[in-house]
């Protein structure tokens, strides 16, 4: 994901002994180019957890040293490598809090989208973190809709908005078998109203048309019905609602 990121170090080693070599207040036992060495070997040894530590000290010894937003990404990414993805998060706040106007922010808001989307549970149950990963990857579409990185966060956002219909239709159907009407009504108009785009949708509108048919409204019922024909003619939920007898379309006149 973030092999770019990867530097040669024998090319910038130099650049960073001059940046720490002007710092003569800095009384340290390493130099930066030493920490960044070491973060580096750890992290390409796959010892993230170490790795991120040493980039933090790097960017803690250093916050004046124009590698401090990158020891703070690198840090960032260690700690995803890690599946630390609180620590992930904190770091990230740092960056965003310190380095607001940097090239790197589209892929920091990434991220910690992925640091959200990675903790999504399975649609039974409600972390809340699909919520936090839409916003993050929303963010990220609305400011930086020409980055690299904004093609796969909309990807993201159309899989959690199918994650939270799936949810949201989980409990449609539970309050549907309670015959709880009113409720299930109210949470399949939701997926009508803000989750038109997922695959959810059809059958939204055939649930939709059940619960009026249940609650003895025809007229109700028969438009979800026409709006499911009109709108997913070839839908395995069309085709089943017209393989149903005749009381869907009872409310035709």
């Amino acid at each position: 994901m973030r092999t770019k990121k990867i530097f040669i170090l024998l090319g910038f080693t130099v650049l960073l002994s001059a940046c720490a070599g002007t710092d003569t207040d800095l009384d340290m036992d390493r130099s930066l180019p030493e920490i960044y060495e070491t973060a580096y070997k750890e992290f390409n040894d796959e010892h993230y957890e170490t790795a991120a530590a040493e980039f933090l000290k790097a960017e803690g010894q250093y916050p004046s040293s124009p590698w401090a937003a990158d020891a703070l990404v690198m840090a960032a990414y260690s700690n995803y490598m890690d599946n630390d993805f609180a620590g992930a998060i904190l770091v990230i706040d740092r960056f965003m809090r310190f380095h607001p106007g940097h090239k790197d922010v589209p892929y920091m808001l990434y991220l910690r989208g992925m640091c959200y989307y990675r903790q999504v549970s399975d649609v039974r149950r409600e972390p809340g973190m699909s919520a936090y990963a839409l916003q993050q990857f929303q963010q990220l579409v609305d400011r930086f809709p020409k980055s690299e990185y904004a093609k796969n966060a909309e990807n993201k956002i159309l899989i959690l908005k199918n994650y939270v219909a799936g949810k949201v239709m989980y409990s449609a159907r539970s309050d549907m078998a309670k015959e709880n009407w009113p409720s299930a009504i109210s949470r399949l108009q939701s997926i009508i109203q803000t989750a038109q785009e997922t695959v959810m949708t059809p059958e939204a509108l055939y649930r939709l048309n059940e619960c009026y048919t249940a609650i003895g409204l025809p007229e109700q019922a028969y438009g979800y019905a026409e709006m499911l024909r009109m709108n997913f003619p070839d839908d395995t939920w069309t085709k089943k609602l017209d393989k149903k007898p005749s009381d869907f379309d009872s409310g035709k006149k």
